[in-house]
C-alpha cells in the first residue's frame, strides 16, 4: 500500500498535470534562454583603498570627535547619489552601482577601537582603464566628502551653540534677578534666624507679656481695694468724679440746697398753695431740670468729647462727691486707664510673638527656596559656561578639522578569470528545478482544493469528531453497466458483498439494538450516497432480511430501473396518492429475495411538502411494522434540508462520505450540526475507498443451467478517473 501522501500527490497529478507539466516546460525554457547565452566578455577587477586618517596631534576635542565620527561613514554615503553624480561629471563614465563594492575597516568587537584602518574600495568593469580611471575619481570624491561632513558637522556644532547662547544668557540673567529679589525680600528674615535674633525676639517678647501681666495683675488688686472704699465701680467713679468735678452742676446743686431751705423753713408758716411757696417750688424745679440737662451735657461729651457710659438718674447723689473722695475716684479712673493701655500693649506684645513665630516656621521653606534658586542659578550658570567653553573649542578645532579618509593606494587592475558556461550542466539544473517546481505547483493546488484525498484522512476526521466508521466501500466495476445503471451488488458471491455486509453488521453491532429505519445521506453530490443504500440493501435482503428501499429524493429521478424496477408514471402527478398506501407504492426487486423498494416519483415541486405530509409519516410508521430493516435514500445535505425534515421519522442517520468528493469544511459542519442538535448520528462510511480486493477469475451461476456460460471476468478499474466514475453512477 503507498503511503497517504502518495496517494494524494498521484490523485492531485491526474487532475492537474497539465498544470505541472506547463511549469516543467516553462522553467526548463529558462534554463535553455540561460545555457544558450553567449560567453560573457572579460571582467576586470580593479581595485583601490582608503584609510582612517587621525592627526597625531589635537588641541581640541571637538576636532578630535568629529575625527571620530568621520571614521563611521557607510556605503550609502560614500555611494550617495550627488558622489556619484560629480564622478560622471568628470569622468563621462555613468557606473553600474552594483559593481562597486566597499569592504569597510575593521574594529575591535569589545572596545570597538580601530584594528585595521584600510577601506578597500572594487569595481569591476571591462574595460580595465575606464575601471580604473573611474574608481580613481571615485576615491577621490570620497576623500572630498568625508572632509566636507566633517566641516559640515563642526558648522553645524557653531550654528547651533550661536543659537542657544542668547538664551542661554537671558535664562541666567533671569535666575540671578530672581535670586537677587527674594534675597532682598526674605534675606533679612532668615539671618536673623540663622544669627538666633528672631529667637531673642520671641523669648523678649514673651518677657515683656509675663511683665505686663504681673503689672495688671498689681492695678486690679488696687482698683479692687478702691472700689471696696468707695462702693463704686470704675465706670461710676469716672462719672461721678466728672458730674462733682462741673462746676455748673456745683453751683445748680448749691442754688436747689437754698430753695429747699427756704421751703423748708417757710413750710411752718406757709401753706403749699401760697404763692411764695409756689414760687420757691418752681425755682427748685427749674433748677433741678438745669441740673438734669448738665448732666446730660457732661456725660453725653456735648459733643466734642466721647460720651460716659452714666444715666442721669439721681443726679444729685451721683455729683456729691467730697474732696476726698473725688480724689480716690479719680485714682481709681487713673489705675483703669493705666490698665486698659497695659492691656493695649500685652495684645501688641502677643500678635508681635505670633507674627515672629509664623517667620520663624517659614524659614526652612524660605531656606529651601533660596537654595532651589541658588542651583537654579548654578545650572544655568553652569549650561552657560559649558557652551561659552564648547564654542571657543569648536572656533579652535576650524583650523584643525581635515578630512577623516586620505587615499592610501590609487586603483589597480586584474582580470578576473570566468570558467565556461556548461549546457549540458545548465539544462539538468533547469530540469531538476522544472521538476521540483511542477511537482510543487501540482501538491499546492491539490492541497488548496480543500477536499480529502485519501480513505486516512476521511478516517482521521471521523476519529477526531468521535464519529464511529461503519465501513470502508471499495470501488465497485462499472465495465459490463449501462451509463445510467448503478453498480448493483445481485449476485451473493460477489467479493464486493462482504464489505457491505460488514458495514450492515457494524450498524447492528454498533448502533442501537432497535433500529429499523435509516436514513443514508451524503455532505454533497456524486458521493455514492445511492449506490451505498442500493448495496446494504441487498446485504441486508440475502442475509435473509426483510429489506425495505425507499427512495426519499424528491429532487431528482428515480434510479430503481438498476433493480429492473420500472416506478409508477402517475406518481410524479399526485405523489401524495402514491405514497398514501405502501401496498401500492412498493415493489418487489425481481433478482433478490427478501428486497423491496418504493422508486422516487421526483424530480417533484414541492419536495419539502411531501416530506413532512403526513402520507410518508404513516407510510413509515407502517414499513417499521412490516419489515426488519428500512433503508430511506435522501438529498445530500448542502442541497437541502429534505434529509432533516425526515429524520423525524428514522432511528438514525448514516453519512456516506468519498475521497477527493467530500469537501472537509462541510463534512465537519455537518457533523457539528448533527451532534449539536442530537439528530441521532449513527455513523459514517467511506465509499469508493482504494481498497484491494481480490476478484476469482470465474463466478458460478446461482442456478444451473443447460448451456455453459462463458467466462466473466471482472476488473476492479483503479486507473479510470473518479470523474468518469460519477459521470458512469449518475449524479448521486
Amino acid at each position: 500500500m503507498a503511503p497517504p501522501i502518495v496517494k494524494k500527490y498521484l490523485i492531485a497529478f491526474e487532475k492537474y498535470k497539465w498544470i505541472g507539466i506547463a511549469s516543467f516546460v516553462l522553467v526548463l525554457s529558462g534554463a535553455t534562454v540561460v545555457a544558450l547565452q553567449p560567453e560573457p566578455e572579460n571582467v576586470f577587477l580593479i581595485e583601490g583603498a582608503l584609510r582612517y586618517d587621525i592627526p597625531p596631534v589635537a588641541f581640541s576635542k571637538t576636532a578630535t570627535d568629529i575625527q571620530q565620527q568621520g571614521q563611521q561613514l557607510t556605503d550609502q554615503t560614500l555611494l550617495s547619489e550627488p558622489v556619484l553624480r560629480k564622478v560622471v561629471e568628470k569622468v563621462r563614465i555613468k557606473p553600474d552601482i552594483s559593481k562597486i563594492k566597499i569592504v569597510p575597516p575593521k574594529y575591535d568587537s569589545e572596545t570597538g577601537r580601530l584594528i585595521e584602518p584600510l577601506m578597500m574600495v572594487y569595481y569591476q568593469d571591462s574595460d580595465p582603464k575606464r575601471g580604473k580611471q573611474f574608481l580613481d575619481e571615485l576615491m577621490k570624491q570620497m576623500v572630498v566628502l568625508s572632509r566636507e561632513i566633517n566641516t559640515g558637522r563642526l558648522n553645524a556644532i557653531i550654528n547651533k551653540i550661536d543659537e542657544l547662547l542668547p538664551t542661554a544668557k537671558k535664562e541666567l540673567q533671569l535666575a540671578e534677578n530672581r535670586l537677587e529679589q527674594y534675597d532682598r525680600r526674605e534675606m533679612p528674615v532668615i539671618l536673623a534666624a540663622e544669627n538666633g535674633s528672631l529667637l531673642s525676639g520671641i523669648s523678649g517678647s514673651q518677657n515683656q507679656q509675663r511683665q505686663i501681666k504681673l503689672t495688671i495683675s498689681g492695678i486690679d488688686a488696687q482698683i479692687k481695694s478702691l472700689e471696696n472704699k468707695l462702693g463704686l465701680t470704675v465706670e461710676q467713679a469716672y462719672v461721678s468724679s466728672a458730674l462733682s468735678a462741673d462746676p455748673i452742676i456745683a453751683n445748680l446743686r448749691s442754688q436747689i440746697y437754698q430753695v429747699e431751705s427756704q421751703i423748708a423753713t417757710l413750710r411752718k408758716d406757709l401753706r403749699p398753695e401760697h404763692p411764695t411757696m409756689v414760687q420757691l417750688q418752681r425755682q427748685k424745679e427749674a433748677a433741678e431740670e438745669l441740673l438734669q440737662g448738665r448732666a446730660a451735657e457732661v456725660l453725653g461729651g456735648g459733643g466734642m468729647t466721647a460720651p460716659l457710659r452714666g444715666n442721669v438718674t439721681g443726679i444729685r447723689t451721683q455729683s456729691s462727691l467730697d474732696p476726698t473722695r473725688q480724689a480716690l475716684a479719680n485714682q481709681m479712673v487713673a489705675l483703669q486707664t493705666q490698665r486698659e493701655t497695659l492691656e493695649q500693649q500685652l495684645k501688641q506684645q502677643e500678635e508681635q510673638e505670633i507674627k515672629l513665630r509664623q517667620e520663624y516656621a517659614l524659614i526652612p521653606n524660605k531656606q529651601l527656596e533660596r537654595s532651589r534658586l541658588e542651583q537654579e542659578l548654578g545650572l544655568k550658570k553652569a549650561i552657560y559656561d559649558q557652551m561659552q567653553a564648547k564654542l571657543v573649542d569648536a572656533k579652535a578645532a576650524e583650523a584643525e578639522t581635515v578630512g577623516s579618509l586620505i587615499l592610501a593606494r590609487e586603483a589597480l587592475y586584474k582580470e578576473v578569470p570566468t570558467k565556461p558556461k556548461s549546457i549540458p550542466l545548465t539544462l539538468a539544473i533547469g530540469g531538476v528545478l522544472g521538476i521540483a517546481v511542477g511537482g510543487g505547483v501540482i501538491f499546492l493546488l491539490g492541497s488548496l482544493e480543500g477536499t480529502f484525498k485519501t480513505k486516512e484522512d476521511i478516517r482521521d476526521s471521523l476519529k477526531q469528531r468521535d464519529v464511529l466508521l461503519l465501513g470502508e466501500l471499495p470501488i465497485i466495476p462499472v465495465d459490463d453497466l449501462e451509463p445510467n445503471i448503478l453498480p448493483v451488488l445481485l449476485s451473493p458471491n460477489s467479493p464486493y458483498l462482504e464489505f457491505y455486509e460488514k458495514f450492515r453488521s457494524n450498524m447492528r453491532r454498533l448502533g442501537n439494538a432497535d433500529t429499523k429505519v435509516v436514513l443514508i445521506t451524503s455532505v454533497g453530490s456524486k458521493e455514492g450516497k445511492t449506490v451505498s443504500a442500493y448495496n446494504l440493501g441487498v446485504a441486508s435482503a440475502l442475509a435473509g432480511k426483510r429489506t425495505l428501499i425507499i427512495e426519499a429524493d424528491l429532487r431528482s429521478p428515480s434510479q430503481a430501473s438498476s433493480f429492473k424496477v420500472t416506478p409508477d408514471s402517475y406518481a410524479t402527478i399526485e405523489p401524495l396518492i402514491y405514497y398514501s398506501s405502501l401496498s401500492d407504492c412498493i415493489h418487489i426487486v425481481p433478482d433478490v429475495e427478501n428486497l423491496y423498494i418504493i422508486p422516487s416519483p421526483g424530480p417533484v415541486n414541492q419536495s419539502a411538502a411531501v416530506i413532512e405530509s403526513t402520507e410518508i409519516k404513516l407510510l413509515i410508521e407502517d414499513a417499521r411494522q412490516r419489515y426488519d430493516l428500512v433503508i430511506i435514500d435522501t438529498n445530500p445535505l448542502s442541497i437541502s434540508n429534505d434529509a432533516l425534515l425526515m429524520q423525524p421519522y428514522t432511528d438514525g442517520i448514516i453519512l456516506v462520505t468519498r475521497p477527493n468528493y467530500t469537501q472537509e469544511n462541510m463534512l465537519a459542519e455537518a457533523i457539528d450540526e448533527l451532534v449539536e442538535n442530537e439528530l441521532g448520528l449513527l455513523g459514517a462510511v467511506i465509499n469508493y475507498a482504494d481498497i484491494e480486493v481480490v476478484v476469482p477469475r470465474t463466478i458460478e451461476p446461482i442456478e444451473p443451467i443447460l448451456q455453459p456460460e462463458p467466462e466473466i471476468t471482472l476488473e476492479v478499474i483503479s486507473d479510470i478517473e473518479t470523474e468518469d466514475i460519477s459521470t458512469i453512477f449518475g449524479k448521486r
